[in-house]
């Protein structure tokens, strides 16, 4: 077998090679010894105080993966990944988005996009539908809560991030897109072929309850809604014949999204008070007040959250808790107190920094903490019988506060076996721990940790009394 290498490259094929054989080798790179060693290492932290020398050592990567990688490679690819993952070492939420993924991140916090309409979730290996949106073509064209997705024009989702699977099923209106779904009960594979068009996607859902109840579910903080939420308390209203006898916000299953909108909701509960700081580098960077006089500033007021709220879902929660303006109901939150700024960048792209951990009004961090509610209640781990993962369990994840220890992921915790009752349950009547249809008595349905929240704003909730001392 015959090798032809130049220069230092040959030089550093031949060391592998005599590493590998068992042979004497004296490194090129200096005088050997423990010695030697020392006088590296400072070199390589002399060199990297040089401002210009990481720039210097990119080029040079940049410049030999061109001339000598196996394969031609795009250099728009490698500079994109080398920032890609620059921002990936700093916290799990910190990301560059290319031109596509800005595109379809801009879309979110719009509300507006094209595509098929289906909620969906990203939870195991295949997409499973929570359910279509009213109007939508999936809805039209058949799709069902609970089918899965197995291909989207016959690609397989197998393996596929979240990112890219969302890219897949949205498109310009008009194009058609195939859907490869498997459906409960039935053996054979079905097949949709989808028109997509222009989806609209309301954040804000309510229903009136028995006893002058207003229910309220925001589902995500997006452009606009604030004013939804101000014209669902108007219909509630309007709808109960007079003010409302208490509210119950549902932000379970809600992942944040845009915190002035986040911020305007709570304001709308509040007559007074901090509503929640920021803090970087050790300063105070912004101390966020209610201005008074909210639309649903009186009144009994009780939040649901789980383990799936995150984010300006936290932000309101911690806030309304704190201010003891609201009772808050269900299960612990994810944990993710920081706030991500926007950066538009040449080219259609987009960066996503983090800038600022965000505190309740008393102080306290919900980074990698969450919020803890005041009635604990079930849970989505409970409800569906698996670990959910949450922010400390994500790899590099912030401290909750500064200069605090070097955060190490711990993986979710096993949860108990799900009880009977639970597993005899469809598929449709769960949703992450939730029920989706919300019964204008909530003491008839199977949502337990709404049946708690309607009895606490109706003052019918016991809390249970402490077991005698033996």
């Amino acid at each position: 077998m015959t090798i032809s290498v130049f220069g230092r490259r040959r030089r550093l094929l031949e060391l592998g090679l005599a590493a590998l054989v068992g042979g004497a080798v004296t490194s090129f790179f200096g005088a050997g010894g423990h010695g030697a060693f020392e006088i590296r290492e400072a070199q390589a932290r002399s060199e990297w105080d040089n401002p210009y020398f990481p720039f210097e050592q990119l080029g040079r990567v940049l410049a030999w993966v061109e001339n000598e990688y196996v394969d031609p490679v795009e250099r728009k690819r490698l500079v994109e990944g080398a920032i890609k993952g620059m921002v990936a070492e700093l916290d799990p939420h910190s990301s560059y988005l290319p031109a596509e993924d800005y595109g379809i991140f801009q879309a979110d916090t719009e509300g507006h996009f094209g595509g098929i309409g289906v909620e969906v979730d990203f939870g195991d290996e295949y997409i499973t539908i929570i359910a279509p949106i009213d109007g939508s073509p999936a809805a039209l064209g058949g799709i069902l809560p609970g089918d899965r997705i197995l291909a989207i024009d016959n690609q397989s989702v197998r393996g596929r991030n979240a990112a890219d699977l969302v890219r897949l099923m949205r498109g310009e209106p008009n194009t058609k897109v195939l859907l490869t779904v498997r459906r409960k009960a039935q053996e054979k594979l079905l097949y949709f072929k989808l028109t997509r068009q222009i989806i609209n996607v309301s954040s804000v859902a309510s229903k009136p309850l028995k006893g002058g109840v207003g229910y309220l579910r925001i589902k995500t903080f997006q452009n606009g809604t604030h004013a939804e939420l101000l014209g669902q308390v108007k219909k509630l209203r309007a709808e109960s014949g007079g003010d409302l006898n208490g509210v119950i916000l549902d932000m379970r299953n809600n992942p944040g999204g845009l915190v002035n909108e986040a911020t305007a909701v709570a304001d709308e509960f509040l007559s007074g008070g901090v509503i929640f700081t920021t803090r970087r580098r050790g300063q105070i960077i912004d101390d966020l007040r209610a201005n008074g006089g909210g639309a649903l500033r009186r009144g009994p007021v009780v939040v649901l959250v789980n383990e799936y709220s995150a984010s300006a879902a936290e932000l309101v929660s911690g806030a309304l808790q704190d201010n003891k303006r609201a009772t808050i109901v269900g299960a612990p939150t994810f944990g993710k107190g920081s706030v991500q700024s926007i950066v538009d960048l040449p080219g259609g792209a987009g960066l996503r920094l983090t800038t600022l951990r965000y505190y309740t009004p008393s102080g306290r961090p919900i980074q990698a903490q969450g919020v803890k509610p005041d009635i604990l209640v079930g849970g989505a781990s409970a409800a569906l019988g698996y670990g959910v993962l949450k922010e400390e369990n994500l790899e590099g994840y912030l401290p909750p506060v500064e200069g605090g220890r070097a955060p190490v992921a711990r993986p979710p915790e096993a949860p108990d076996a799900p009880k009977p009752e639970t597993e005899a349950k469809g598929e449709a009547e769960l949703d992450l721990g939730m029920s989706r249809d919300v019964p204008t008595d909530p003491e008839t349905g199977a949502d337990e940790a709404l049946k708690v929240g309607y009895r606490v704003v109706t003052g019918r909730y016991e809390r249970a009394k402490p077991a005698p001392s033996k």
